[in-house]
C-alpha cells in the first residue's frame, strides 16, 4: 500500500487507525516516522514519504515518533493472510528465528538461499532480515525498559542484542533517547512484579471477543489451559524454556501478563499470543466482503470483528484435532487431559491452576498405543501423526507451505477434509480454510437457507474468498454452543 501516495496521504489526514501497521509515514522536515493515526497535525504532502515497515524507516535514517509510538501499532495483516515466501519469512522473523539461528537459519527453514531471502524482503519491505530483526529487538527492548525494573544489561541480552554497546546505540538511534531516558519517561517505570511482565497487545477495531475467548475457554485442556477471573490462561513451550500467559479482553487492547522462565523468550511469546488471538487481522476488510453477501450481512452487522481463534503450538493443535474426531468437545478435553497428566512436563503456576506443558510429539511418539482409550482406527491415526511430527516427516509451523502441508496431512490414515481444514484454519493460519463437512456449519447453512451439502455449500462460499475461515466463525455463531460466548 505504501506505493499509493494518494491513499496514504488521505489515511494520514484522516488519522485512520485501520492503516496502522500497513505503512509508516516518514516526515522529511523532522526526521521522524509515525503511524497513520498519529495525533499530531499532518505534515504537508510534499514532506511525507511512505515506507512498508518500521525497519525501512530506520534504515532511511528516521527515528520513531515519541507521541504515537509507531513500534506499538498492530502488525501488518499481510503476513498472516499470505503463504508466499515473504509472508513465511516475516512470520519466522516474528518468531525470533533470526535472533536464534541467524539469516542462514532463516533461509534453511524456507529452502532458499540467503541472497534470495534478502532480495525478496528488500523488494517488498525495504529492509533485509537483519534490519527487520533489529527493529523487533528495539521494540522488545523498549517494552522491557518501560515495564520492568530490570538492569539495562539484562534487558539488552533478553531483547537479543549481542552487546551492551549495540543495545545502547540502537535504542538511541531508533528512539532518539538513551535507555535510561526512556525509562524515566515511562508512566510507571518498573511496575511489573519480579518474574512477571504486564503489557498491552493492540489490535484493529472492531474486535468481538465472544467466539475468540469462548472457543479457547470451552475447549481448554485442564492443566494446560484455564479460564480464571476473566482471563484465558495457558502454558507456553518456548525456545529457551516455558512460560505462562494470561490474556484478558479489553475495549481497545488485550491485557497480557507473562511469566517467563527466560526473558529471551519475550518476543516469541508476544508473537505467539498475537497469532493465537488473530490480533493482526484487518476486520474492516473481512467484514466488508462478508457483509456484501445478503445471507451473512445480518450476522456481520450484529457482531462485527470476529477473529479466528488459532494456536500457540501447531503440533499440539494437530494432535488435539485428531483427539476431537467424531467426539464431543467434553470427550476431546478428557482425552487430552489424560495425555497431559501422563506425558506432559510439569510446571509451577504461582497465580493459578496450570500444571503442565502439553506433551511434545517426541513424548507422545514413545507412548504405548494400547494405553489410548480410543477406537483402533483413530489410534492408528494418532500414532502415525505423532511419529511423523517427531521425526520431522511432517512439519507444522509458521513457515509451513500451506498447500504442501495439506497434501502431506491428507496422505495420513484417518485424515479427511474436516481434520485437514480445521488444522489449516487454526494451526497453519489459512484465512480461506473452509469446513463444509462440519456438522455445525451444515446446520447453520440449513437454517440460513444456504446449501447444506458440502459441494453445493463450497460453491456458494466462493464469493467469501479469501475470508472463508472468518465466514466459518459467523456461521458457527448462529448456534448456542459455549464456544460462541465469552465465559462469565
Amino acid at each position: 500500500m505504501h506505493t499509493d501516495t494518494g491513499a496514504c496521504v488521505r489515511a494520514v489526514r484522516a488519522k485512520d487507525a485501520r492503516f496502522d501497521g500497513w505503512f509508516y509515514t516518514a516526515v522529511l522536515t523532522t526526521g521522524i516516522y509515525c503511524r497513520p493515526s498519529c495525533p499530531v497535525v499532518a505534515p504537508k504532502p510534499q514532506n511525507m514519504v511512505f515506507h512498508p515497515s518500521a525497519a525501512a524507516c530506520q534504515q532511511a535514517g528516521f527515528r520513531a515518533c515519541k507521541r504515537c509510538r509507531p513500534d506499538a501499532s498492530p502488525g501488518s495483516p499481510e503476513w498472516n493472510q499470505r503463504a508466499d515466501l515473504v509472508a513465511r519469512a516475516m512470520r519466522l522473523i516474528g518468531d525470533g528465528v533470526v535472533d536464534r539461528e541467524g539469516v542462514p537459519g532463516l533461509a534453511a527453514r524456507l529452502g532458499y538461499s540467503t541472497r534470495q531471502i534478502e532480495r525478496q524482503l528488500l523488494a517488498e519491505l525495504g529492509a533485509g532480515p537483519l534490519a527487520l530483526a533489529r527493529a523487533q529487538r528495539a521494540r522488545t527492548a523498549r517494552l522491557l525498559i518501560e515495564t520492568t525494573a530490570l538492569p539495562m544489561a539484562e534487558i539488552a541480552f533478553a531483547a537479543g542484542f549481542s552487546s551492551i554497546r549495540t543495545f545502547n546505540d540502537t535504542v538511541r538511534e531508533v528512539y532518539a533517547l538513551a535507555p535510561s531516558e526512556l525509562r524515566a519517561r515511562a508512566p510507571h517505570p518498573g511496575r511489573a512484579a519480579p518474574g512477571a511482565l504486564t503489557l498491552r497487545l493492540p489490535f484493529r477495531l472492531p474486535l468481538n471477543p465472544d467466539n475468540l475467548f469462548g472457543h479457547l475457554a470451552a475447549t481448554a485442556v485442564p492443566g494446560v489451559e484455564e479460564w480464571r477471573d476473566g482471563a484465558y490462561r495457558r502454558t507456553l513451550r518456548l525456545p529457551h524454556g516455558h512460560g505462562i500467559v494470561s490474556l484478558t479482553p479489553k475495549p481497545d487492547h488485550i491485557a497480557c501478563r507473562l511469566i517467563l522462565g527466560d526473558l529471551r523468550d519475550l518476543t516469541v511469546a508476544i508473537s505467539r499470543c498475537r497469532r493465537l488471538l488473530d490480533l493482526d487481522a484487518d476486520p474492516v476488510a473481512v467484514d466488508e466482503q462478508l457483509g456484501a453477501d445478503p445471507v451473512l450481512a445480518p450476522l456481520v452487522a450484529k457482531a462485527p470483528g470476529r477473529r479466528v481463534p488459532r494456536t500457540v503450538d501447531e503440533a499440539e493443535f494437530a494432535v488435539r484435532a485428531v483427539l476431537g474426531q467424531q467426539v464431543s468437545t467434553a470427550a476431546a478435553r478428557t482425552h487430552a487431559a489424560r495425555l497431559v497428566t501422563a506425558h506432559g512436563e510439569p510446571v509451577h503456576d504461582p497465580e493459578g491452576g496450570l500444571t503442565h506443558l502439553f506433551p511434545a510429539p517426541e513424548a507422545l511418539a514413545a507412548l504405548d498405543p494400547e494405553s489410548l482409550a480410543m477406537p483402533r482406527t483413530r489410534r492408528t491415526t494418532f500414532t502415525t501423526l505423532v511419529s511423523q511430527l517427531a521425526d520431522g516427516s511432517i512439519h507444522l509451523g509458521v513457515d509451513s507451505d500451506w498447500a504442501e502441508t495439506r497434501a502431506r496431512l491428507l496422505d495420513l490414515p484417518g485424515f479427511g477434509p474436516w481434520t485437514v481444514d480445521v488444522i489449516a484454519m487454526r494451526a497453519l493460519g489459512d484465512p480461506d480454510a473452509f469446513l463444509p463437512t462440519d456438522l455445525g456449519i451444515r446446520r447453520a447453512a440449513g437454517e440460513l437457507g444456504l446449501p447444506s451439502t458440502p459441494a453445493a455449500l463450497t460453491a456458494r462460499a466462493a464469493a467469501w474468498r479469501p475470508w472463508r475461515a472468518y465466514a466459518v466463525q459467523y456461521l458457527w455463531a448462529t448456534d448456542s454452543h459455549p464456544i460462541n460466548f465469552l465465559p462469565v
